[in-house]
């Protein structure tokens, strides 16, 4: 690696589980940061922290409910006193329900917006004071096509990655000036455990993933070190004028524009 990020101390949410939160993490690692790893699974958390460290790099396990802004204040802080103050944030954590509105109970509705925009809420909320303070910053959410196309049965998910890419302009005018950089970064579909739940609930699962191959014009979905790749440039200095923007990583998907259908 060429620690692209070298200096640098960086949270990522959603990071314990074997998909693009992991990734991320253990690419900032490898290019030379100084990593929070966050994420509601303590186990998950620990193998994360344990992968960056086996390769050299340093990390900090930060079990946190993003739904408790206490903990999430603690979890800043945690990273802040051991590294020191934080450069770069990654909102990566989301849920997933399945449904078309009418079938999304009000309390999916409420949790997979608790977690997906409300958490990068109170997450951006504790660590752009510090930010500026020092007059730079980076902070990056996890958006998706979906949040852009209509793909069928995830309604409140997509309306919550609709939601990050709108706060990312709205950050972008507020922070450009002071130096806080914020991004959206919008993959296709990629081969995480999040789209393997998805399937399963499907009538048909190998048939659905075959379309999901199909409908990407790469001809295949994406991987997690593939989307990785795009955050480690927004998290360096060669964005430094990179601000406001959705970066699709989505293999043509929304260039095409076609979704397989239920």
């Amino acid at each position: 690696m060429s620690e692209r990020l070298q200096g640098k101390v960086a949270l990522v949410t959603g990071a314990g589980g074997p998909g693009i939160g992991r990734a991320i993490a253990r690419r900032f690692a490898a290019e030379g940061a100084a990593v929070g790893v966050l994420d509601i699974r303590a186990d998950e958390v620990a193998e994360t922290v344990r992968q960056i460290e086996e390769a050299g790099g340093r990390a900090l396990a930060l079990v946190c409910d993003l739904r408790d802004p206490q903990a999430v204040r603690d979890s800043v802080r945690q990273l802040g006193e051991r590294f020191g103050p934080i450069d770069v944030v990654v909102n990566n954590a989301a849920v997933m329900p399945s449904g078309t509105l009418h079938e999304t109970s009000l309390e999916d509705w409420d949790a997979v917006f608790a977690v997906n925009v409300r958490g990068a809420y109170l997450v951006s909320r504790e660590v752009i004071p510090s930010m500026l303070e020092r007059g730079k910053g980076s902070i990056i959410h996890m958006a998706s096509v979906t949040g852009m196309l209509g793909l069928p049965g995830i309604a409140a998910y997509s309306a919550t990655k609709a939601a990050l890419i709108g706060l990312t302009r709205a950050m972008s005018t507020d922070y450009a000036r002071y130096g806080i950089r914020v991004n959206s970064v919008s993959p296709g579909t990629i081969d995480t455990p999040m789209l393997h739940d998805f399937l399963a609930k499907q009538r048909d699962p190998a048939q659905r993933r075959r379309e999901f191959d199909e409908m990407h014009p790469i001809g295949r979905v994406g991987l997690p070190d593939e989307v990785a790749n795009v955050f480690v440039f927004l998290a360096s200095d060669e964005s430094s004028f990179v601000t406001g923007a959705n970066y699709t990583v989505d293999g043509g998907l929304s260039v095409k524009g076609e979704q397989p259908q239920d």
